[in-house]
């Protein structure tokens, strides 16, 4: 049983009933998503160049994987900023969103962001490595945090 479904669900004849008793929720679709989960769907809506990697990291995955989500984010953002990839989601709207987000201070959300997007950053030498000195206020703390030697 996965967690967004009621141990009854299935007995109304709708086995992808949600919690709230809601009949069209769909099982990758929670009506309560964890706040990692939302941090991605709220990524995607606002960053719609994503939803294509979205669709496919869903199939592959049997649903959303923040952290596995957030590797191939941090690939595209960086083919985007070097100029690599020209339908890459654009790199500014990119960090424009993570910032916003990671001032919201919400542990789940944090966690993706700085484990799974700043600490996944080129390093010093590497192409690409400039994006960190277009980090908002809030990230480039956290990155100094994380890697304090860039």
């Amino acid at each position: 049983m996965t967690p967004d479904r009621t141990p009854d669900a299935a007995a109304d004849g709708n086995p992808h009933a949600a919690a709230d008793g809601n009949p069209h929720a769909s099982p990758d679709m929670p009506p309560h998503a964890s706040p990692d989960v939302q941090l991605v769907r709220d990524l995607v809506a606002a960053v719609p160049d994503f939803e294509d990697l979205y669709e496919t990291h869903v199939f592959n995955q049997d649903g959303v994987l923040p952290h596995v989500f957030f590797w191939d984010v941090t690939q595209e953002t960086v083919q985007s900023y070097l100029g690599l990839d020209a339908d890459a989601p654009d790199w500014r709207r990119t960090l424009r969103f993570l910032e916003e987000q990671s001032a919201r201070d919400v542990p789940g959300i944090d966690e993706v962001v700085v484990t799974s997007f700043l600490e996944y950053l080129p390093f010093p030498g590497k192409p690409g490595h400039e994006i960190v000195g277009e980090l908002g206020p809030v990230m480039a703390a956290k990155f100094a945090k994380v890697r304090p030697a860039g």
